[in-house]
């Protein structure tokens, strides 16, 4: 099987060549490390490209920057892959307000380039799109909560499991980026539905792993163990540090790819996340990452939250579940903290 991978040296793209290359498959990777351009050199992916290329001689990397769309449209012309991943994104809100058409040109434009091409030269590919449940906007943060003492939690029984995909995408706040990511997910969607595609959009939560670059404006537990490492002081933003996020693994999202390349549908949607078991709050998180580094964290507290932040999301794995039963969440959020640390650990002695 041919793979090809949009933001092939970032996380989740990275995760998926590793994945697949393993099963013995064919890659080809699409990372123009935009990231570093993004958020400097602590965003650089250059040295995650070139790990897969020492270590995979299936891999084959191309510099392309997702919004050259012949350029695109070549690539995927001469390979003519058999599943498409397309994980490459600008992920910041704070950024996507200081670079507006760099946000929409890389995330929706690049989204609908790919997929114009992919419909083009292979109609029956099937086309992962990581989403982001950013496109829910703010709107979760009208679920009734209860404060804890280390976190926020939902204070409504109907949303015990988490936030469902038939929540509500619009009438809230998003951030650019999130209306972005909004205008590549229907698009995503409508290729499916509209053209017979096989898609679907992952809308991810937290997605983390030890091959994160973490930085303060993205990566939330990656960028968090970094600063604990080294002794650096971390920037809660509002909400009393007691926001929650649920937290998975990358190789957990691989595996989900893998069983929707076996079972495609049109047009799917998935909230993808760690589910209740993998969530956490962030002081939980400082508390957590100090007993595995015995390193006190440092931190600063802002008494202003980011605009359209949410202030508790956990995903509602059910339909995944459902719909893939072969699949579920085989790293723990205590194995995702390990990892982490001594993932950071090995970097920080090169």
């Amino acid at each position: 099987m041919k793979i090809l991978v949009t933001g092939s040296s970032g996380l989740i793209g990275s995760e998926v060549v590793s994945f697949f290359a393993r099963e013995g498959h064919q890659l080809f990777g699409i990372d123009n490390n935009m990231r570093a351009d993004f958020f400097g050199p602590l965003g650089d992916n250059r040295w995650n490209q070139k790990r897969l290329s020492e270590r995979f001689k299936s891999f084959g990397h191309f510099e392309i920057d997702i919004r050259n769309r012949e350029g695109v449209k070549k690539c995927i012309g001469e390979i003519l892959p058999d599943l498409i991943v397309h994980a490459a994104a600008q992920p910041s809100h704070d950024l996507a307000a200081s670079r507006p058409f760099d946000d929409f040109d890389v995330n929706a434009v690049g989204t609908l380039n790919l997929l114009e091409a992919a419909r083009e030269h292979v109609p029956e590919v099937v086309f992962v799109h990581m989403s982001t449940n950013k496109v829910y906007g703010d709107a979760p943060n009208e679920i009734k909560l209860k404060e804890l003492s280390t976190r926020w939690d939902y204070d409504d029984p109907s949303y015990a499991g988490g936030i469902s995909e038939d929540f509500r995408i619009d009438r809230s706040m998003h951030s650019l980026f999130g209306a972005s990511k909004v205008a590549s997910d229907i698009m995503v969607q409508e290729y499916g539905r509209y053209f017979g595609m096989k898609t679907c959009c992952l809308r991810g939560g937290c997605l983390t792993g030890p091959s994160h670059s973490g930085v303060e404006l993205h990566g939330f537990l990656s960028y968090l163990v970094k600063v604990n490492l080294e002794g650096r002081k971390y920037r809660i933003f509002g909400y009393k540090g007691k926001q929650v996020r649920d937290n998975i693994h990358s190789l957990d999202v691989a595996y989900f790819i893998a069983e929707f390349y076996k079972y495609p549908r049109c047009g799917g949607v998935y909230n993808i996340g760690g589910g209740r078991a993998n969530s956490c709050s962030i002081i939980e998180a400082f508390a957590a990452v100090e007993g595995m580094t015995s390193k006190k964290m440092e931190y600063e507290y802002l008494d202003k939250n980011r605009e359209g932040d949410h202030i508790c999301y956990i995903s509602d794995l059910s339909k995944m579940r459902s719909h893939y039963p072969a699949w579920d969440i085989r790293v723990s959020l205590n194995q995702i903290f390990e990892e982490l640390v001594i993932g950071w650990m090995e970097r920080m002695r090169v």
